[in-house]
């Protein structure tokens, strides 16, 4: 399993209002080794919010043909903010991990 986070911080109040357009579904769901995608709001006593974008793929080919796929610039089209809004994203860093061992119920 291969796993794919998105830190993203933004301005305090929005990742609640921006989580959402994560995980609304569409063509990312018919991908080859999609699993899921999940949001997080990381519990810190900073002055912005973190946001943690988590995608689990089967492998690491099924998350770079995500990366080269219609559907990834479909999601990331017209993700700027008209002229007049300032974007609330402060900056973000892309972490990539592979699953080694793992349990669950």
């Amino acid at each position: 399993m291969y796993v794919v986070t998105n830190r993203i911080d933004v301005k305090k109040g929005f990742a609640e209002k921006m989580a959402p357009k994560f995980t609304q579904g569409g063509k990312i769901q018919e991908l080859q080794g999609f699993h899921k995608i999940e949001v997080w709001l990381i519990d810190d006593e900073e002055d912005y919010d973190q946001m943690y974008i988590n995608t689990w793929w089967q492998t690491k080919e099924d998350f770079n043909g995500w990366l080269n796929s219609e559907a990834f610039k479909e999601a990331h089209a017209g993700r700027s903010n008209s002229k007049n809004e300032e974007s609330p994203v402060l900056g973000n860093k892309v972490v990539k991990a592979n699953i080694l061992s793992e349990l669950s119920n």
